[in-house]
């Protein structure tokens, strides 16, 4: 109930509830009356919050099954549309001299205090960022593509194909902070269309009074503001990501009733060959485990990691 409220429902009603006063104030159709938005009496005001309601819930409904959709498009996930192919290019190559100055600000050797400061924090954001190769044209799209692209891989694991799996071994407490962080990263992408479609409305309505573009600007302001909340998001939840496989990646192993590696190479080759699994390119080549959950480096492995009798 929380998620529709803030993720589908919220962003949907601002942009409702102003386009609303747009009509009401008449400003499609002429000079723009705003005393005329204002409903005269508690009748009307029920009726403009029962329409204003319907309108919202029905716009919600309509756009829930493009959830995941709105996300990857401010992503940046443009290649596949011509007009946009061109502006992604531009956009991943100023992406890409953003991250060498970062590169070069996090290498750079000095023994200054504040030096070492700017240093540091130029380490830490590059540390968000995904490889120079696979950048993205969005800071939104970096942000989310650093924990897919990392968070598995430092155990062998390939983050996008096992990410679902693992994410259904999480414990309860680990559920609930993932969902919470992602309601947070939908509901600040929601609200940046939101106001992004409110820029465009307020644009056709207010065209003709210049006085009145301050809206329009404002609309566009609280847009950016929103799509910032949301990188603020995916990087959190990318984090969650590194902490998921840090500590349920044996869980997988344990669903897929496969034996637990007894040390931290064959670790790796496990999930290789998991990995090749579910990308579908080979079946592993490993044992399966079905007596129970057996904990790794315990007396169950041999020196080659395989079962005693």
């Amino acid at each position: 109930m929380r998620r529709l409220v803030t993720v589908n429902f919220a962003p949907c009603a601002i942009f409702v509830t102003c386009l609303y006063a747009l009509v009401r104030a008449g400003s499609f159709s002429g000079r723009s009356d705003w005393h005329a938005v204002a409903p005269a009496g508690l009748q009307t005001l029920a009726e403009a919050l029962l329409l204003i309601t319907a309108c919202t819930a029905v716009l919600a409904l309509l756009l829930h099954p493009f959830q995941i959709r709105a996300v990857r498009v401010l992503e940046g996930y443009w290649d596949r549309w011509t007009a946009t192919a061109g502006i992604a290019g531009v956009l991943v190559e100023m992406q890409r001299r953003r991250w060498q100055a970062l590169r070069g600000r996090a290498e750079q050797a000095t023994r200054d205090e504040r030096a070492r400061r700017a240093r540091a924090d130029a380490r830490r954001r590059l540390a968000l960022q995904p490889p120079a190769e696979v950048l993205l044209p969005t800071a939104l799209g970096n942000a989310l593509r650093a924990g897919e692209l990392s968070a598995g891989e430092r155990y062998g694991l390939t983050t996008l194909s096992s990410w679902p799996r693992v994410y259904m071994q999480v414990s309860h407490r680990m559920s609930e902070v993932l969902s919470s962080a992602r309601d947070t990263l939908d509901a600040a992408v929601n609200l940046c269309w939101s106001f992004l479609a409110l820029t465009a409305a307020s644009a056709v309505a207010l065209h003709e009074e210049p006085s009145q573009w301050w809206l329009c600007g404002t609309a566009l302001a609280s847009a950016a503001v929103a799509y910032r909340g949301a990188v603020i998001a995916a990087q959190t939840y990318a984090g969650l990501m590194h902490v998921v496989y840090d500590l349920h990646r044996f869980d997988l192993l344990e669903a897929m009733h496969y034996r637990l590696p007894p040390d931290r190479e064959a670790e790796e080759e496990v999930f290789v060959q998991v990995s090749d699994l579910l990308d579908g390119k080979r079946p592993p080549d490993l044992r399966y485990e079905h007596r129970g959950v057996r904990r790794a480096g315990s007396d169950a492995y041999d020196a080659d990691g395989a079962a005693d009798a």
